[in-house]
């Protein structure tokens, strides 16, 4: 079996799909790895990392480059692919990555019609057995560590209390909405630099969770979702919902020296929780992390967020609407990445050929494209509606 990892191209890319540690993995189990040429060294890995773990290295150019995605049998991505590069793809061939099925309908429609099989690491059920697989949740807890950072950076006051000679310095007021990995991993970051956190989400069971952190949970007289009936996911509210939770949290934000928000509903535009009205009565120097930016809605929770921008506000309000922060961390965020990858590989390998079995949960989920059919029913609901 032939894997192919390609230079991702993307402008703010600099993760790669398999570091050399898990191309080694791959080829002691046989398969053999092509790279292109310079495709881990945004992530700190050089060609010769790649030669050394067992692949052959392509130089990358535009006859090379067709040829590795038509000759192999396994491509390992980041992000979605270009039209013309799924083009290329042999038949029965498959596409493991991040491919973002629900807002890429042309190029799921090329996928299926060449009959590859297309695989969306983002949609894998979040069950017990495929927690080694879940890139969600990989780069998530990357991305909430590093929206803290961001925000102590730009923040005019320091995250830990101090006493000194010259006076006590009061720690920095933190308020994370969402409670999901990023959110969890941004109030244990934030508690780590020594602030005062405060954490908001709709699932019922996330109050433990943040207490166990050592944050406050804040509680309010809105229905608290039933986590486990929404299988981990927070659920779309109705407008009114949003609404009286956006008004409920207002003192909340309006208090605090940093905000980071993450609210996301999976395939779903991002609920608006912090609206442009609440931005102008928070705190001069305020910093707003919106983890949950997204450039094909033009927001993210906060009303004024510019997606893939970083943006002050008329009483000095700093919102960064940074759209890949697991790219700031490209190194670590490659290796648990790859792992990802590999797991899933393991999970799909038999013989060294690939065997897909859409009674298998984990492949039910994340299988997209499949012997030129859409196989994944949400997927296929929303393309075909």
């Amino acid at each position: 079996m032939k894997l192919a990892v390609p230079k991702q191209t993307d402008q703010d890319e600099t993760r790669v799909a398999l570091t050399a540690q898990a191309v080694k993995k791959l080829v002691g189990m046989g398969v053999q790895v092509v790279v292109e040429s310079d495709a881990g060294l945004a992530a700190h890995i050089d060609d010769e990392a790649y030669t050394k773990a067992g692949a052959s290295v392509v130089h990358r150019d535009g006859e090379a480059t067709k040829q590795v995605w038509a000759e192999a049998d396994v491509v390992a991505v980041i992000n979605p692919p270009s039209e013309s590069q799924a083009a290329a793809m042999k038949s029965g061939s498959m596409l493991v990555g991040m491919l973002a099925p629900l807002a890429n309908e042309a190029l799921i429609r090329k996928l299926s019609e060449n009959k590859v099989t297309a695989v969306s690491l983002e949609f894998i059920p979040r069950i017990s057995r495929a927690q080694a697989m879940d890139v969600l949740s990989s780069q998530a807890n990357i991305g909430g560590y590093k929206a803290v950072l961001l925000a102590a950076d730009k923040c005019p006051k320091m995250f830990p209390m101090m006493i000194t000679a010259a006076g006590t310095i009061a720690p920095a007021k933190v308020f994370v909405i969402g409670v999901g990995v990023a959110g969890l991993q941004a109030i244990a970051t934030a508690k780590r630099l020594g602030a005062i956190v405060e954490a908001y989400d709709v699932r019922a069971v996330t109050k433990e969770q943040v207490l166990s952190l050592g944050a406050r949970f804040v509680e309010l007289p809105t229905a608290a979702q039933d986590d486990a009936a929404t299988g981990g996911y927070a659920k779309e509210q109705t407008d009114e919902e949003r609404q009286k939770q956006a008004e409920l949290m207002a003192k909340h934000v309006t208090g605090a020296d940093v905000v980071i928000t993450t609210a996301a509903i999976f395939g779903k535009a991002p609920p608006l929780l912090v609206p442009a009205d609440v931005v102008k009565d928070m705190r001069e120097g305020a910093i707003l992390v919106d983890m949950a930016a997204d450039k094909a809605v033009g927001r993210g929770n906060c009303e004024l967020t510019r997606p893939g921008e970083v943006t002050v506000t008329d009483n000095d309000v700093t919102i960064i609407g940074t759209l890949n922060l697991p790219g700031l961390v490209p190194g670590d965020a490659s290796s648990v990445y790859a792992n990802n990858v590999l797991n899933f590989l393991k999970e799909v390998m038999e013989d060294g050929q690939i065997k897909i079995d859409l009674t298998d949960e984990i492949q039910k989920g994340a299988v997209i494209t499949h012997d030129g059919l859409l196989v994944n029913e949400m997927v296929k609901e929303k393309l075909e509606s």
